[in-house]
């Protein structure tokens, strides 16, 4: 096995983006899955080498006996793959990097902070398009700003959607999310999922409702900012009153870990349509209020919010590769600043709005 970064879940259209974004930038993936028909056919398409690994346990077999430099992690649920990984690479001295965009991974993942500065390895969650560009945005607006009092984060994907099945990465992190929580006082609380309702007007002059939903970014922007208030929202929350009204009833039944690991595979299977993108672009906002009343609110514009996603975790296995990261556990822009989502093809627009 001659790539030094292996894409678990190669053959999902994650693992594929991220192996043609690393073919761009002169790297080649080594995709690991389960069928080697796929593999194959996936290979072809991206010049990537393969390694069948029947489950995840003879992935991380594969991974400690290997040792390959960089991982990225692309299997849901995150919250029961990514430690199965992060083990292994720690055994192995492989950095580790995965697209978890739910509360329960990401701290999962900050847990093992300490284990992986001990190691001398590096983690980073979050490597998607949801935390890196609303994350970017907060660390943009707070550079050379002690902690703000208050901060709402807004990702407005526009994914343009191939045929096929909807996947667990996506449906664990769909469900993981809905168990309604802000950041109050500094901590994680309750709060009412698909509330705090926002029209928003883009910076091309659209307009979208984003609602919140306490996914990744709320505790990204939280150690971005040291804010004692923080709110993530997403133009992704059902439109219908009925749907929202049923939400605490859905987030009840999802707290049984049973019942949420049988709807998460079902549902997982479930096809999709073919579908263009929504908007020209993807958005990522923020705006942070500090004690003072100043107020910053900022943008960062993009393309496709799947090519995005792939682009973020190339880049980030192109620098742990080059030796440009630290050990320890870190989402994309704690470890390597607001220049990382620039470098991937996004412009920041930070209008000048403070207000006092």
């Amino acid at each position: 096995m001659t790539a030094q970064i292996w894409v678990l879940g190669g053959t999902g259209r994650s693992g594929r983006t991220i192996a043609a974004q690393l073919a761009r930038l002169g790297l080649t993936a080594v995709l690991v899955g389960r069928d080697a028909n796929r593999l194959h056919t996936a290979a072809q398409q991206t010049g990537s080498e393969t390694l069948r690994a029947p489950s995840l346990a003879a992935a991380a077999a594969e991974i400690r006996q290997q040792r390959p430099a960089v991982v990225i992690n692309t299997v849901g649920p995150f919250t029961t793959t990514a430690p199965e990984i992060i083990d292994a690479c720690r055994a192995a001295g492989s950095h580790y990097i995965d697209l978890a965009n739910d509360v329960a991974a990401l701290t999962a993942t900050y847990q093992r902070h300490d284990a992986a500065i001990q190691a001398g390895h590096t983690l980073v969650t979050g490597a998607g398009f949801g935390v890196t560009a609303t994350e970017s945005v907060v660390v943009k607006l707070c550079e050379g700003r002690p902690a703000p009092l208050r901060v709402r984060v807004d990702m407005v994907p526009s994914i343009a959607m191939e045929e096929g099945t909807a996947g667990e990465a996506l449906i664990g992190t769909l469900l993981g999310s809905l168990h309604g929580r802000r950041i109050t006082d500094g901590r994680l609380a309750p709060a009412r999922i698909f509330s705090d309702a926002l029209r928003l007007t883009l910076p091309d002059g659209s307009q979208v409702t984003t609602a919140s939903m306490p996914s990744g970014e709320l505790l990204a922007a939280h150690r971005a900012s040291g804010a004692r208030q923080v709110l993530s929202a997403t133009s992704e929350a059902p439109s219908s009153p009925l749907l929202r009204a049923m939400m605490p009833a859905l987030s009840t039944l999802m707290r049984w870990e049973r019942l949420r690991s049988f709807t998460t595979r079902h549902l997982a299977r479930v096809r999709v349509k073919a579908k263009e993108r929504p908007r020209e672009h993807s958005w990522g906002h923020a705006v942070v209020t500090w004690t003072d009343g100043e107020t910053r609110e900022g943008w960062l514009r993009l393309g496709d919010a799947q090519e995005y996603t792939g682009a973020v975790a190339a880049e980030i296995a192109r620098r742990l590769l080059a030796g440009e990261g630290r050990p320890g556990a870190y989402t994309p822009a704690a470890l390597f600043g607001p220049t990382l989502a620039a470098s991937c093809g996004a412009t920041y627009l930070l209008p000048h709005r403070d207000r006092r």
